[in-house]
């Protein structure tokens, strides 16, 4: 409802419209902010620990080094399922690297193809005749 209003006020007068995003953004009722533990992001912010007065835009959305530290997986009490979490959790990292690499591969082989298949191409066109100025006489 929030946002329809916001809308509604950039449609009407554009400081309207603008003062009501800040205001979502600032209580909370817009952004990634809102499911985050509340509780955590204000000992945050006391802490001093978002990165000063515009650090908190830069962890909006978990993506600043502070947000990745306070979002650590939580232990579960059990040892062994910890270990195998973050054994299986660090496999999948790799996985996801190798695929990485290999889609790289997949479209330089793609790009190479093509190019190739270009080159071939004009190789066997005829070779066209120069340009004559309207002189006609050919240029040297």
């Amino acid at each position: 409802m929030g946002i329809a209003f916001t809308v509604l006020g950039f449609i009407l007068w554009w400081p309207i419209g603008l003062a009501l995003l800040f205001y979502m953004i600032w209580s909370g009722r817009m952004g990634c902010r809102s499911r985050r533990n509340p509780a955590a992001y204000e000992a945050g912010w006391q802490a001093g620990g978002w990165g000063g007065p515009f650090g908190m835009f830069r962890s909006w959305c978990n993506a600043g080094p502070q947000a990745a530290q306070a979002q650590a997986a939580p232990t579960s009490g059990n040892r062994a399922f910890d270990e195998y979490r973050a054994e299986t959790l660090r496999r999948l990292e790799e996985e996801q690297k190798e695929f990485g690499s290999f889609l790289d591969r997949l479209r330089f082989a793609k790009d190479k193809a093509e190019f190739d298949q270009f080159m071939a191409e004009r190789r066997q066109q005829p070779p066209q005749p120069p340009i004559q100025p309207e002189g006609g006489q050919p240029q040297a």
